[in-house]
């Protein structure tokens, strides 16, 4: 493999931007933001976007490139930035990618399982009721509909648990029945770096960020 992917990952404000574009920088090359919420145009505000001179800087994918009113998921990342890879890969040997949303770094460098498309109705109905209801009533649900999942799945999470609960009155199957963990092979070396710093030193810049 003669093309390589230098993926950065970290908590909020450890520092992954500002190295993302060294990074780019000293290799001529492009950066591919992994953030489930910069891609979003509509949002400003506590989503920690690149500066307009970062973004001046380095050419960047994924960031203000689509509308809160798409629906975007973990998989349509995966296709989007293999797309986005493939097309740099052509002039350059080094791509960066760097974002804060682990399972979209996961969906880019192992894949993920393909799960049937679910009925958008049933999608907002568990949503409103959701809204309504409150987590006990979702927990309600999925442990009567989808013991499997609860069985074992993350039932603090309220996105986890109406995922569950739309895959399973959709089609009818546990997600878990779909999720089978199978690593896909990629075409490029892939290296990962973690960045991390003191925790006080981190909540400082956190707190600072949100003044």
């Amino acid at each position: 493999m003669n093309k390589n992917c230098i993926v950065i990952a970290g908590p909020t404000a450890v520092g992954k931007t500002a190295l993302a574009i060294e990074l780019a920088l000293h290799f001529n090359t492009s950066i591919i933001s992994a953030d489930s919420r910069q891609c979003y145009k509509e949002l400003h505000i506590g989503v920690a976007k690149p500066s307009a001179q970062q973004l001046g800087q380095v050419p960047h994918y994924f960031i203000g490139s689509h509308s809160i009113h798409d629906v975007i998921t973990a998989v349509d990342f995966e296709k989007y930035a293999l797309s986005v890879a493939e097309k740099l890969f052509e002039t350059k040997d080094v791509v960066i990618v760097v974002g804060g949303t682990g399972l979209y770094i996961k969906a880019f460098c192992e894949g993920l399982d393909e799960i049937p498309a679910v009925d958008e109705t049933i999608r907002n109905n568990i949503i409103f009721q959701y809204n309504e209801k409150g987590i006990a009533w979702l927990r309600s649900e999925v442990e009567h509909k989808d013991p499997l999942f609860f069985a074992e799945g993350e039932i603090q999470n309220p996105q986890r648990l109406m995922r569950a609960l739309e895959v399973m009155e959709s089609n009818g199957k546990s997600i878990v029945q779909f999720q089978k963990g199978n690593k896909k092979k990629r075409t490029f070396a892939i290296q990962k770096i973690l960045l991390t710093i003191p925790r006080e030193q981190l909540y400082e810049r956190i707190n600072s960020r949100v003044n």
